[in-house]
């Protein structure tokens, strides 16, 4: 099975863009690796906690290209049910075909009942690509519904990555919901034979911002992992620097590196418990700024640190 490769200090991966952003690049702390290999080990999800903007979401992808494994992503909203991370039933598509199987009117009962049959609606969730990827391509086929985008960098014979992001925006029935399939690595869908997780199994890599509590049941089933910046000033400076010199390489110099995690710095502390609070993202998104508008002139940059400071970092409610 594909392993993770021995850890060394300042251990960073370079990630595809995402998002419209073309330079990210993810460090790994020495901890944050421990648990990823605990959760291998142990064969449970990794339940990775913390504030928006700590690199949660990120961590799966980085884990997934380190051990040359396929990411599968998945947003949770408000709206997701449990049985969509497994499957979901497409019933829009099937009332459409029936009305105009009945529009039409012109075969026979038996073909209609074949074609309205409930397996042809069944859409497969990212938990099933996970475990099964060729089941759910066949699966995908039968639905009419296409096949998701693969990541380039991986290789489907090490297995698969699965990040389901922000949980907690969801009813405590999802994370409930995911315990059977993945306490016993296998899902039911209806009227369809059972799908079972192909080794390797995958890593899932479930992320919460803490908007929402989690049951006790799932986090017992779960390795956690709580992602946070240090609360040491010099500490939080130097953690954000060395992230700041990965992001930017030979673009910005530590004056400007540690100018913007001070800024940072001052603004976490002022503004206390007010949400949201000012992390590793809005440095990042300062640094992007002050590099795509002044390239590599130190002068320039500084000054619009100062310039951009309130619209990156102020922005939470006085």
């Amino acid at each position: 099975m594909p392993s993770l490769p021995p850890f060394k200090p300042g251990l960073s991966v370079k990630l595809a863009p995402q998002g419209g952003i073309a330079d990210q690049v993810h460090v790994f702390e020495e901890r944050d690796y421990r648990a990823l290999v605990a959760a291998l080990a142990a064969g449970r999800p990794l339940l990775v906690r913390g504030e928006p903007g700590t690199g949660k979401s990120q961590l799966a992808r980085a884990a997934a290209k380190l051990m040359k494994r396929t990411c599968i992503q998945h947003v949770v909203d408000s709206q997701t049910e449990s049985r969509d991370l497994l499957w979901r039933l497409d019933t829009v598509r099937r009332l459409a075909e029936a009305q105009l199987a009945g529009a039409i009117g012109d075969q026979s009962a038996d073909k209609a009942r074949a074609e309205l049959a409930l397996q042809n609606f069944v859409v497969p969730g990212p938990l099933w690509w996970a475990f099964d990827w060729e089941s759910a391509k066949i699966q995908a086929a039968r639905s009419k519904t296409p096949v998701p985008e693969r990541d380039a960098e991986g290789d489907t014979a090490n297995g698969y990555v699965v990040l389901i992001d922000e949980i907690d925006k969801a009813e405590s029935e999802v994370p409930n919901g995911l315990l059977e399939a993945l306490g016993a690595g296998r899902l039911a869908p209806p009227e369809l034979p059972a799908v079972f997780a192909k080794p390797p199994a995958p890593l899932v890599i479930i992320t919460t911002n803490e908007e929402r509590s989690l049951p006790d049941a799932f986090i017992r089933r779960c390795l956690v992992l709580k992602l946070q910046l240090p609360t040491d000033k010099d500490q939080l400076i130097k953690t954000l620097t060395d992230r700041g010199k990965a992001h930017f390489p030979k673009k910005l110099t530590r004056k400007v590196l540690t100018l913007a995690a001070e800024m940072l710095h001052e603004d976490r502390t002022n503004f206390g418990d007010a949400r949201p609070r000012p992390g590793q993202a809005e440095y990042l998104d300062m640094l992007r700024a002050v590099v795509t508008l002044h390239g590599e002139d130190e002068a320039a940059q500084l000054v619009a640190l100062e310039q951009t400071r309130e619209f990156v970092l102020q922005k939470h409610v006085e």
